[in-house]
């Protein structure tokens, strides 16, 4: 079975969830930080109180430690109360986005 990106011919992969799609598709525009995988209710309104209310102001986090996955996930953890998991699936999806709109 494949999946394809909307206005694509070209296999994504099926272990992803639509959330992930649904973002790395397009740019970011104005996206809220809770449509990033790994950013759900409780874990956007921390960071909103932060400051990070739209996903565009994570990735310039994401930039300033200059992609590297460690380093993001510890401040991530750090700054507001995310798990490793969380924090694993914020990079990703915040790398694989770079991958495709950089």
């Amino acid at each position: 079975i494949h999946f394809y990106k909307r206005d694509e011919m070209c296999p994504v992969s099926h272990h992803k969830s639509r959330k992930y799609h649904l973002f790395i598709r397009e740019p970011m525009s104005n996206k809220a930080v809770t449509d990033l995988v790994g950013v759900g209710k409780v874990l956007g309104r921390r960071l909103a109180a932060r400051g990070f209310q739209e996903a565009s102001t994570l990735f310039g986090q994401f930039l300033l430690v200059k992609k590297v996955k460690v380093l993001f996930m510890i401040w991530v953890m750090k700054k507001a109360g995310a798990n490793m998991g969380q924090a694993k699936d914020i990079y990703q999806c915040l790398y694989d986005w770079s991958k495709e709109f950089l």
